[in-house]
């Protein structure tokens, strides 16, 4: 079969080339080979392609197969600033708990071939949590989280915290410094701040989701929710808990009580997973100036509006 990637997959590549340090044409090769890589992990796998999951993800394709024995799976095939083998390591490391689970247990492309190719039990990718009235979908979402913040594994297996939002902060000056406006400059003051404070005096080191929202929650079939889709980091739990605050942000936006919601969401998903009130506030401030200024560096400029303005309101 053909295995065209989706149109939400072709977007997110495109904004790769105009912000990130991807090397040119990193994302057009990595296309251009996507084909023949799909094909490749088919048949060493001995699966059969039932379709192309659409619209899929933002930073793989995904493929639903059936195994040789019939049973169903998941195909994905990522490029690598994706970071594909970073995830398998998380899925191996959690076995199943509270996320999907991992079926190829090997990590070289010796045993996969290309490497970038994950093989995961299937969930069903239509259902996520986000299809929930919002109060029962953050309870969800919340406890699906909580059995993912275990110990990490020895050694520096994963970036930590602070390695990835030093990233984000130095992009973020960079942007601010070539052309926001004085509100969206001051924002970033605050943003970087709050890191600055946070990092000071980090509580724990736990392996977290690190892009955990409502959507990369599924419904399964040994477990009534299981998260798919981990950029895992090392860090504090209130960074993972952060992205969770700002879910349905439009709705947020919408409402005339929504930065007094906000500020409850705060209070009840911190009180529920035992993460302090005021480091869940720091870093979803953080978090979400980081999300408005990419996306407005990238053209969405309706997804920076919603997320500065959201922003302002912590």
């Amino acid at each position: 079969m053909a295995f065209e990637p989706p149109q939400r997959l072709l977007r997110a590549l495109g904004e790769t080339r105009r912000s990130g340090p991807e090397e040119p044409g990193e994302a057009d090769e990595w296309l251009e080979k996507l084909p023949e890589l799909a094909r490749q992990a088919v048949d060493l796998r001995e699966l059969t392609v039932e379709r192309v999951q659409a619209p899929g993800g933002r930073s793989s394709l995904v493929v639903l197969v059936r195994q040789a024995d019939g049973t169903p799976a998941v195909l994905k095939l990522a490029p690598d600033r994706a970071r594909p083998e970073s995830e398998r390591a998380a899925l191996a490391h959690w076995d199943g708990r509270g996320a999907v689970r991992l079926l190829d247990l090997g990590d070289t492309a010796d045993v996969h071939g290309a490497p970038g190719v994950l093989l995961l039990e299937r969930l069903h990718p239509d259902l996520s949590v986000r299809s929930l009235p919002e109060a029962k979908a953050l309870l969800e979402a919340a406890g699906t989280l909580r059995r993912l913040w275990v110990e990490p594994p020895a050694g520096p297996v994963f970036e930590t915290v602070a390695e990835r939002t030093g990233r984000q902060a130095e992009a973020m000056r960079t942007t601010a410094e070539t052309g926001t406006g004085t509100e969206v400059r001051a924002l970033v003051d605050a943003a970087l701040a709050a890191r600055d404070e946070l990092l000071a005096g980090p509580p724990e080191a736990r392996l977290l989701h690190g892009t955990f929202r409502q959507s990369k929650v599924l419904a399964g079939d040994r477990a009534p929710w299981l998260a798919v889709g981990p950029d895992p980091v090392v860090g504090e739990c209130a960074f993972d808990l952060a992205r969770l605050v700002r879910d349905r942000v439009e709705d947020l936006i919408a409402s005339p009580s929504g930065a007094s919601i906000t500020r409850r969401r705060v209070k009840r998903l911190a009180e529920s997973l035992d993460v302090d009130q005021e480091r869940l506030r720091g870093w979803t401030l953080f978090r979400a100036v980081e999300s408005g200024v990419r996306a407005g560096r990238v053209g969405r400029l309706r997804d920076a509006e919603l997320l500065l303005e959201f922003a302002g309101w912590l």
